[in-house]
């Protein structure tokens, strides 16, 4: 009904009244992962579903309805009590609304954050994990999941780049409207010259976000489904050739120094989707006033003219040293202590109120026109990333410990040019073995509560890990063992009709891919299997 969608979704993101479309999707509950409640315009209203198979959907409820629908996951979806494994990094059961409990989490001794800290994940995982946990998602554009812009050499003849040297690199502990004196002056201008008639919006230092629906569009122009998206938003064309992402360089000049309405950072396609880089579709994007015709995006030097070249070299450098040492400062500015507060202030790092949590109540305006005023700002202009830490997030643990800001990118010893692997010869074996195996080692799984291995011809089914799945046995069937025991009550007869299997998959407690002598690829989907009758198991494709 009108009366319960009309706050909820934008009338800009409706389809046409000519062209109605009635979308459904189906999941069983035995393939929720995960669910988690989630924020849409700024609102207490949706929820997050993770499946087992990796699909993920974006549910918005009217107010009121959103939290009846999570208790009824967490009371009907099986796999949702166990805690083991979260796709935040985090235990799920971490609140990600209640700032006190998510903290209690995030310090623990197995936290994301520590685990970061003492080097177990990767600089990308963590900030796809920080994403995860602040409610940012690739459903909802206007909450996108934003990394930092990490280099500021894009304009250098040199056809290598120097991670050595902190030159390379922008100042993460500035935002982007602060990384040139210029501009930081002008921006503490306006905010300490604010004056508002109305007292109804306090002073800010930019009117702009770093993460929008129209900046992660105009990123993916390139691509689709983003290209109908921009077109969509541009009202069903494209936007000024001058002013369309066509070069990283002028991305990076115009975010941090020459345009005063832009301090957008970057998405995670950066750092590993090539593709969106070139225009593979042959779309025309027009032409600029200098007679140039928009193509592919124009790279910087040190990327050798290769999309792939720049993805594995931006990746390189997020994970360098450098990098490593000092992305402690950025996660305080956009998901941290310097967010929101005088800390903000003080970091010139404050925005338009109607960006931030809590600032609005939608269900509370009853002035139509400002009803869809303030819809539209909060769609087109940006949300502020869901607060996680209160306090100085700690740094993390790298070969050598910067002193300043003299050569951050420094380490000491020869283990410098090893950038993913510090200190091997500090490696211990294990004292007592993790677990004695009766041949051969087929795979090794390692989880929350340790290091899981199975012999070849075996394989661990997710998530819980507590079944293997195993085959090569004389009468070519198929076997569902239990891991402790290596008791297996399931035998399955049925699959030989392929041919002896040679090896196997599970990507999800339901599926098995398999392959073997006879050269065909076989999906097979495990069915039924309760306390009174033991799975089947079907060919699925």
């Amino acid at each position: 009904p009108p009366r319960l969608q009309d706050p909820v979704i934008p009338r800009g993101t409706r389809s046409p009244p000519s062209h109605p479309q009635r979308a459904c999707s189906k999941f069983s509950y035995e393939g929720v992962r995960e669910v988690h409640k989630r924020r849409y315009l700024l609102q207490p209203m949706a929820v997050e579903v993770f499946s087992n198979d990796g699909r993920n959907y974006l549910l918005v409820f009217p107010r009121g309805v959103r939290n009846k629908v999570y208790q009824r996951f967490l009371t009907i979806a099986p796999s949702l009590a166990d805690s083991s494994e979260s796709v935040s990094g985090q235990n799920p059961n971490a609140s990600v609304e209640a700032g006190s409990g998510l903290l209690s989490g995030l310090v623990g001794e197995r936290s994301v954050t520590q685990r970061w800290v003492h080097g177990e994940i990767s600089n990308f995982q963590y900030l796809m994990h920080l994403n995860t946990l602040a409610g940012r998602s690739y459903n909802d554009l206007m909450q996108y999941p934003v990394f930092p812009w990490i280099l500021a050499d894009y304009q250098s003849e040199e056809q290598e780049l120097d991670l050595t040297d902190p030159r390379t690199f922008r100042d993460m502990s500035k935002p982007m409207g602060a990384q040139t004196m210029e501009r930081l002056e002008q921006f503490q201008k306006r905010y300490q010259d604010w004056e508002d008639p109305n007292g109804e919006t306090p002073a800010y230092h930019y009117g702009t976000h770093y993460s929008s629906a129209m900046i992660v569009a105009s990123y993916l122009v390139r691509m689709e489904p983003f290209t109908q998206t921009f077109l969509r938003l541009q009202g069903g064309h494209f936007d000024l050739a001058d002013r369309m992402f066509h070069s990283v360089r002028d991305a990076w000049l115009s975010a941090s120094r020459n345009n005063m309405a832009d301090v957008k950072e970057l998405i995670p396609e950066f750092f590993y989707l090539p593709d969106f880089l070139q225009n593979s579709n042959h779309y025309n994007l027009g032409c600029k006033q200098n007679g140039i015709w928009l193509g592919e995006v124009l790279l910087p030097n040190w990327a050798k003219g290769d999309a792939r070249e720049f993805i594995r070299v931006h990746r390189e450098a997020l994970e360098c040293d450098y990098v490593s040492a000092h992305l402690h400062e950025w996660i305080d500015l956009i998901f941290g202590c310097k967010q929101q507060g005088p800390m903000a202030v003080a970091s010139t790092n404050v925005f338009h109120h109607l960006f931030y949590e809590g600032q609005v109540d939608i269900y509370s305006i009853t002035d139509p026109l400002k009803l869809t005023a303030t819809i539209g700002f909060i769609n087109n202009f940006g949300q502020i990333p869901k607060q996680l830490f209160k306090k100085p997030h700690p740094a993390k643990r790298v070969g050598s410990k910067p002193s300043g800001d003299t050569n951050p990118g420094a380490s000491a010893g020869p283990a410098r040019d090893c950038l993913f692997f510090h200190h091997l010869d500090c490696l211990t074996p294990s004292p007592v073995p993790l677990k004695e195996l009766k041949g051969p080692v087929g795979q090794i799984v390692c989880t929350e509560r340790g290091v899981l291995a199975v012999e070849e011809n075996k394989v661990l089914l997710p998530p819980g890990f507590q079944r293997t799945f195993s085959w090569g046995f004389a009468d070519l069937s198929c076997r569902l063992c239990n891991y402790d025991t290596d008791k297996a009550p399931v035998v399955f007869e049925c699959m030989w009709e392929w041919g002896p299997l040679l090896c196997a998959v599970c990507p999800d407690a339901k599926t098995v891919v398999c392959g073997g002598t006879a050269t065909v690829l076989c999906v097979w989907e495990m069915q039924g299997g309760g306390k009174d009758r033991k799975p089947t198991v079907g060919l699925k494709q």
